[in-house]
């Protein structure tokens, strides 16, 4: 039996996730809970935090007995969580006070673009475009519509946090008001140079600093579990990230240049850019990668906001199958669907265009399409996205994508690899343990605690990857690609000039 082992709480957009690794990283053993999805007007989304926690203490005990394993075995925690997400909570009660605002709420488009004259001097100082993608302008809209928000705030009486800093808010029995510098570089108020938050930013969002967190590194210690009943006192908080910068060092992507996709709800492309941010001229964002000292790093980011949402879509919406597993055999079916291009911007187009108020459209229907074709479709609308991202990415950094590291659901989808490795030209590699963000979080606590000395015995462990080779021809791919960049095209005309 493992003698130390570490729990890692992944908190996702659909679901919450708990795993149990042990030293050589293995899971031995997991549990998951859908998320209800709150969607209040058009645009809108919404969490209710309360059962985001309550899903954590249902799911602890249950991976603990699924492993045989006892409590006392755990060494450490790590956290991981949907970024941007945004909760608000009374500090004595530690109760929020509202549903948390999801990072795909488009509540506060509107206002973005009224403060669209200064995006470039919020870019140079926080490496993101101003968008209600990110936490900022969530907290804003809480404090002016919440009745008695702002005042509470402006006491100090209210606290704001992501998803990780509620759950550790929780965990240590409120004890801890923190967050690493990850989640802190999603919120429009870090200064991505100094790495703390920015009074001019803060204020300029009228936004008072006394609600917001305090800032360590991704493996330092926040704190130890407290009055919880489902774990002991005393287990230490050894990790923290956002879930991308999570799947990007579980992958083992440390070095310059190397990169990764996430996909899950979205699909999120990460390249590592070394100590220097770097502030990208083809409008992608620049963020802090997971950090395991107090020297900051960085990495060049686009996120695409509907991957596997997509086949949820079809799944719930069109109920054309029981099972998102399912699309794969389905979208096999599909002949020669070449003309049909699903552009998925069911909640705005995100990198590289940045246009809210952009929707899904699918384009090339005729009589003889079929529910196969419409799979295919909406399988290769994500993939032509990414590939998107990708070339912007190269373009920022002048240097060309070697291989492509990808985990997430739908890269369980073998069909779905492939068409990603043929559209994008680039050979991709797939772990055997495609849940690279709860192996993140398990990985920056372990080493914070001392199970893992540093990077490179997380490099030595063992690993089993199978790669995906392109096969399409280059010609066809770049005429095919013109064509899905002509309908994205059309999409954003349609939208933007109604």
């Amino acid at each position: 039996m493992p003698t130390r082992c570490i729990l890692a709480i992944d908190q996702g957009t659909t679901s919450t996730r708990v795993l149990l690794f042990d030293e050589r990283a293995q899971v031995l053993g997991s549990a998951s809970a859908e998320l209800t999805q709150h969607f209040p007007q058009p645009g809108w989304v919404e969490h209710d935090p309360e059962e985001i926690w309550e899903a954590v203490r249902r799911l602890v005990p249950r991976v603990l007995e699924q492993s045989g394993i006892s409590p006392q075995a755990i060494a450490a925690i790590g956290v991981t969580n949907q970024r941007e997400t945004t909760v608000l909570w009374d500090r004595k009660t530690g109760q929020p006070i509202h549903r948390a605002i999801v990072w795909q709420d488009r509540r506060t488009a509107e206002w973005c673009r009224e403060l669209a004259p200064a995006d470039l001097w919020f870019q140079e100082r926080t490496g993101l475009v101003l968008d209600a993608y990110f936490s900022g302008t969530k907290i804003r809209w809480l404090l002016d519509h919440v009745p008695g928000a702002r005042l509470e705030a402006e006491a100090g009486r209210l606290a704001f946090g992501t998803v990780d800093s509620f759950l550790i808010w929780r965990l240590t029995g409120g004890r801890v008001h923190a967050t690493d510098a990850s989640n802190a570089s999603r919120t429009l108020l870090l200064n991505l140079h100094d790495v703390q938050w920015d009074p001019e930013l803060c204020e300029r969002l009228d936004i008072p600093m006394r609600i917001l967190p305090e800032i360590r590194h991704s493996a330092a210690i926040f704190g130890c579990t407290q009055g919880l009943g489902f774990l002991p006192n005393g287990i230490p908080i050894g990790g923290v990230a956002g879930d991308q910068q999570a799947a990007l060092f579980g992958q083992r992507c440390y070095a310059e240049g190397e990169a990764k996709c996430t996909y899950g709800t979205g699909a999120f492309y990460l390249q590592h850019t070394g100590d220097t941010p770097r502030l990208s001229r083809h409008r992608l964002i620049t963020t802090l990668a997971a950090t395991t000292s107090s020297r900051p790093e960085y990495a060049l980011e686009g996120s695409v906001f509907i991957a596997g949402a997509a086949v949820q879509w079809l799944r719930d919406g069109l109920h054309m199958f029981a099972s998102s597993a399912e699309v794969e055999a389905l979208a096999q079916q599909a002949g020669d669907s070449e003309g049909i291009f699903f552009v998925p911007a069911l909640v705005g187009l995100g990198a590289p265009h940045w246009v809210p108020e952009a929707r899904g459209v699918i384009w090339g229907l005729t009589r003889a399409t079929t529910q196969a074709d419409i799979a295919r479709a909406a399988l290769e609308g994500v993939a032509w996205q990414v590939v998107d991202l990708v070339e912007a990415a190269e373009k920022d950094s002048s240097a060309e994508l070697r291989e492509m590291q990808v985990d997430g659901g739908m890269a369980r989808n073998d069909f779905f690899v492939q068409m990603q490795a043929d559209l994008l030209g680039r050979p991709l590699v797939r772990a055997d343990q495609v849940e690279a963000t709860s192996l993140g979080a398990a990985f920056l606590a372990g080493l914070a605690v001392g199970i893992w000395p540093d990077r490179d015995s997380l490099r030595s462990l063992p690993r089993r990857v199978q790669r995906f080779t392109p096969h399409l021809d280059a010609q066809q791919r770049q005429r095919r690609h013109r064509a899905w960049q002509r309908a994205v095209a059309a999409t954003i005309h349609f939208y933007r000039d109604r």
